[in-house]
């Protein structure tokens, strides 16, 4: 893994085990020689991972949409910043540019992202791992209603499995390292035949 994107708010949320989260992140990155692309923000989780990884020297690609290249969003810091026109094409650089990806607490956006990358993966557009740091328990309802999509029929378990979880850095990373795509599609195969 050369370069991983994260996904995350740009808020830091109420709870300052969010913020440790993103510092721990950061420092992982910057200990295995890790690039980070974001979505170039300088608030929120997004700017606690891009200034801690920028303190350690370590390489931070932002990509931002021009309706949110404002002196108050954006990271003024990152040397490298890709401003592009829509939110649409700033996830197809990420594509481009990524090994994986990360998905930390956050909101709306965070989660179209997550979903997002989920889907090119299960379509086989894209086979990269995608991991979800699930601090403070914080994706529990959401890994709940992916076992109600698998049970009522709506998501096979292989393609659940996509999704690696674990709420340590570590350990996370580990699963990240050790990813192999699963090779039968379902999705395609129903949509074929």
């Amino acid at each position: 893994m050369k370069k991983i994107v994260v996904f995350c708010g740009s808020s830091q949320g109420h709870n300052t085990i969010y913020k440790e989260a993103a510092v721990t992140l950061a420092n992982y990155f910057s200990k295995h020689n890790i690039a980070l692309i974001y979505g170039g923000g300088k608030i929120g989780l997004m700017g606690v991972i891009a200034d801690t990884l920028l303190a350690k020297k370590g390489e931070v690609i932002g990509i931002i949409p021009s309706l949110l290249d404002k002196k108050e969003v954006i990271h003024t810091g990152v040397e490298e910043m890709i401003v592009c026109k829509t939110m649409s094409e700033r996830k197809v650089i990420m594509s481009k540019l990524t090994n994986g990806y990360i998905v930390l607490p956050g909101g709306f956006g965070t989660l179209d992202e997550l979903f997002e990358v989920l889907t090119l993966n299960q379509l086989n557009i894209e086979q990269k791992p995608i991991g979800l740091l699930n601090i403070n328990g914080f994706f529990n309802p959401l890994l709940q209603q992916l076992e109600t999509m698998v049970a009522e029929g709506f998501l096979t378990p292989i393609n659940k499995k996509m999704l690696l979880v674990d709420n340590s850095v570590d350990a996370l990373m580990q699963k990240i390292h050790n990813y192999k795509a699963p090779k039968n599609n379902t999705v395609i195969n129903k949509i074929v035949h």
